[in-house]
């Protein structure tokens, strides 16, 4: 069991993902100030998290990662879904494919309509350009100074190139860059990777922020409840090595815990709907009914070929040879095929239903992909992903039990606005039209998923419900807003409401999705909080 030296802090974040590690990091910069981070998983000291192919092995790997699963859902045939968050120090930035994608100006226009003040566009944007690194200098769009590497990918597979060549045959443009203005396209994604390296949240704020004397890290321990002393939050009770302690938070206690987990702590410690609360055993010091609620993410579902041109990265003793020569590369120069986040090229498209911004998100993959990468897919093929970027749809995080350690209750309710189903239906049918490019021709491949046999609406709808996963963007469970708003959970300061002294800083505030990925999003939160907190307790 861990021996901590001190039990008091100023500040206490729980979960030391992609948020908590940047709020670690930049709240211990001033040393006047002890700062405590408690994650529930290990070090990040596993070698496949930092080398960037280790994404395909990742999702068999035990211990780094929450094992999740959705109840069952109406309306993708009553599957349950796998829904994986990392368990470890840099949380799921750690094991996540390192897309590095902001949304557009729309995206935080709508937050601050849904009010969320001081978090439009203008307010957010100098807070991704504070975090960012960019490998190709600072411009009025990046950058160049922050803690997070954003580079160029260093290894292209031809397959991706294809893909990304293929813009102009239908009709859709090429972007060399999702982050800046003009992002409607098909292109190669920028990645977080420092030096062919992963730059998870932990390597980018944490490195060097563990040589502060005034900060704690503690792993591997569970956080059973906030401490609620007359409506003011005092600390944490945690669970260390099975034996439960006390620690106590002199200034805030802050959650960073993701869009599961902060909501089933705000419940477990009393603050939620006071009915689902009673019904579990827990005292309500806290009727806030939009806990748990607004559940959004982002479904996706795989358009996959299968080809006899021996391209890609396959599961194949044919393509031995290459991952030989591949580990040289990496091993002395950290480039080639293992220095690839293999999501390496993508896009956004309008469908028909689209309004101004795009409404649909590709990433194309240069692999036949089972199943998260749980189970091996042998042979060579390529896939690509289609993602329903504005959801209608919304579901809720509940209680299962009163315990801690038994996960929360998890249901997305995909596909139950009838909008989102046509859209992901038309995002399928743009799909093939771009996988039947003509550069495509030379690989001679098939179309194994939907397949050929599957053409009308009704059909493509069925293979959604079958076989659509999440592509792992949950938001929205501790709503930012007004106060007045019974729907929010935070205010504008992300502080919770009816209590003091403690906020929720993580993807769990967003009141709505970005258009794409969400991880430079929540960092980008956490470092715009860590501001706002600096400014409360300035000396």
């Amino acid at each position: 069991m861990q021996t901590l030296s001190q039990n008091q802090f100023d500040f206490i974040i729980v979960g030391g993902g992609s948020a908590g590690a940047t709020l670690a990091a930049r709240l211990s910069e001033n040393l006047q100030h002890s700062v405590c981070l408690i994650e529930a998983g290990t070090k990040d000291k596993n070698p496949l998290i930092h080398i960037p192919f280790g994404l395909s092995l990742l999702s068999r790997v035990k211990g780094i990662g929450w094992g999740y699963a959705t109840a069952p859902q109406t309306h993708l045939n009553n599957r349950e879904l796998h829904w994986p968050r990392g368990k470890t120090l840099g949380g799921s930035s750690s094991v996540n494919a390192m897309i590095y994608i902001r949304g557009v100006k729309e995206d935080y226009e709508n937050w601050q309509s849904q009010g969320a003040d001081g978090w439009g566009w203008d307010s957010v944007l100098p807070y991704f350009l504070k975090s960012e690194n960019q490998q190709r200098g600072a411009s009025a769009d990046h950058g160049a100074s922050g803690p997070l590497s954003v580079s160029d990918l260093r290894h292209k597979d031809v397959l991706s190139q294809t893909f990304v060549e293929a813009a102009a045959e239908v009709g859709e443009k090429t972007v060399d860059d999702f982050n800046s203005v003009q992002r409607e396209g098909l292109g190669f994604y920028q990645v977080t990777q420092r030096d062919g390296q992963r730059c998870s949240s932990a390597k980018a704020y944490l490195t060097d922020a563990l040589l502060r004397p005034n900060l704690t890290v503690i792993t591997q321990a569970l956080v059973e409840k906030v401490i609620i002393e007359g409506r003011v939050a005092t600390g944490v009770n945690v669970s260390i090595g099975g034996q439960s302690q006390t620690l106590s938070a002199n200034k805030e206690v802050i959650l960073s815990s993701g869009a599961i987990n902060s909501p089933q702590v705000l419940m477990l410690s009393g603050i939620g709907p006071k009915q689902h609360l009673s019904e579990h055993g827990i005292e309500c010091k806290v009727d806030l009914p939009g806990v748990g609620q607004n559940l959004q993410d982002h479904l996706d579902v795989l358009v996959q070929h299968r080809c006899k041109a021996r391209e890609g990265y396959a599961v194949a003793f044919s393509a031995l040879p290459r991952y030989v020569k591949a580990a040289y590369q990496y091993l002395f120069k950290r480039k080639g095929i293992l220095s690839s986040n293999i999501a390496e090229a993508g896009g956004f498209v309008k469908t028909q239903y689209a309004k101004d911004i795009p409404d649909i998100q590709y990433h194309f993959l240069p692999a036949i992909l089972l199943d998260h990468g749980r189970k091996t897919a042998f042979g060579y093929g390529y896939g690509l992903h289609v993602c329903c970027l504005y959801p209608k749809s919304r579901g809720s995080i509940t209680l299962k039990s009163p315990d801690p350690k038994v996960p929360a209750q998890i249901d997305p309710k995909y596909l139950e606005h009838e909008d989102d189903r046509k859209v992901m239906i038309a995002g399928l049918r743009k799909a093939r039209k771009i996988l039947s490019a003509k550069g495509f021709e030379q690989y001679q491949s098939r179309e194994i998923g939907p397949g050929p046999e599957v053409q009308s609406d009704e059909q493509i709808l069925e293979f959604i419900k079958q076989r659509s996963e999440t592509i792992y963007h949950p938001i929205g469970t501790c709503k930012m807003g007004k106060i007045e708003d019974a729907t929010t959970v935070v205010d504008s300061q992300l502080r919770v409401k009816g209590v003091e002294r403690l906020r929720v800083i993580d993807a769990s505030v967003m009141p709505s999705l970005v258009g794409g990925n969400t991880n430079a999003p929540t960092i980008m939160i956490a470092e715009r909080a860590a501001d706002l907190i600096k400014q409360q307790y300035a000396d």
